[in-house]
């Protein structure tokens, strides 16, 4: 009786180490073929406290329609977007114009996919504090000369300060630069009295609104946006010169997506985006829908920032 109760134990024993091997290959198995998630971001361009709801509810989209979990992850600086690209954190990502050429740059084999309906021709706002007492005009260095209120001395811009958005922005700092540096035939640091980054659109609306800077450069479609809710008071603040268009904002992937979440898993991302229609999730960027885009659409804006030197 001892004898077969040892053997049955030894049975048994065999028996659970065979289930539990079993268990143990089937969830290392599971682990190891679990889909990955698809993670994308996008630059902080606009007032921060809103874009983790906004951006939740296009990566709920993008998730029906890629069949894959996505997750969309908030970083703190057009810097930190571009890193966490080439870091691999991201696989796609909403850039701005010059963001997306670093971006691309840094991740050989990278593609811009999508841009905005707008974005083929975007363009950069001057705005005034109205104690400057600039004027909308054609002229950008008319636009930014004033006649004193007590005198008929002009006011130069080297009497006036500036402010930028993101050191990383193409329509806060690029494209305004280029222009500036074009019509007055120096830096900016040389144009005005002192010039400064706020950080992004919204908060160099806000500075040059409070007076803090005298004038600044701002995406016209965060200014048109914050115009239409009532956070920009026009006895403050105001359009002094409009920028030509310019390609901007686009959607950049990373180059080996497919071989990651499945054959033509690149085109699938790129045809959601065309596809979609709600006003809802195009309201988070804002654009009114999505187009096909390219990395030769980029061209103007990685020339521009060479020859400024903000790419070597």
């Amino acid at each position: 009786m001892k004898k077969y109760l040892t053997t049955f134990s030894v049975a048994m024993s065999l028996f659970a180490v065979t289930v539990l091997s079993s268990v143990f290959s089937t969830s290392v198995y599971a682990a190891d073929n679990e889909q990955p998630t698809f993670v994308f971001t996008a630059i902080p361009d606009a007032d921060e406290s809103g874009l983790q709801e906004r951006f939740n509810k296009v990566a709920v989209y993008l998730s029906k329609q890629l069949g894959v979990k996505v997750k969309y992850i908030p970083v703190k600086s057009y810097a930190a977007a571009v890193t966490a690209f080439r870091n691999d954190q991201v696989q796609l990502a909403w850039f701005g114009g010059l963001s997306g050429v670093r971006a691309r740059t840094l991740v050989p084999g990278s593609e811009a996919i999508a841009q905005g309906f707008e974005d083929q021709s975007f363009k950069s706002y001057i705005i005034a504090h109205h104690s400057t007492g600039l004027k909308p005009h054609y002229d950008l260095s008319k636009a930014l000369t004033t006649v004193a209120s007590d005198a008929q001395a002009l006011v130069k811009t080297t009497d006036m300060t500036f402010t930028f958005g993101s050191k990383g922005s193409t329509s806060g700092r690029l494209m305004p630069e280029f222009y500036l540096r074009e019509t007055f035939k120096q830096s900016p640091n040389d144009t005005f009295s002192r010039v400064g980054f706020s950080g992004d659109h919204s908060a160099t609306i806000a500075q040059v609104q409070a007076g803090a800077y005298q004038v600044g450069a701002v995406n016209f479609k965060v200014w048109e946006k914050e115009l239409a809710e009532g956070k920009i008071d026009l006895t403050k603040v105001s359009v002094v010169w409009v920028t030509p268009t310019y390609p901007d904002y686009q959607w950049t992937i990373r180059n080996d997506v497919d071989q990651r979440f499945g054959v033509e898993f690149k085109q699938k991302v790129r045809s959601a985006l065309l596809n979609m229609k709600d006003p809802d999730l195009l309201a988070s960027f804002p654009r009114q829908s999505f187009i096909p885009a390219s990395n030769d659409d980029y061209a103007p804006i990685e020339n521009t920032a060479r020859a400024i030197g903000l790419i070597d």
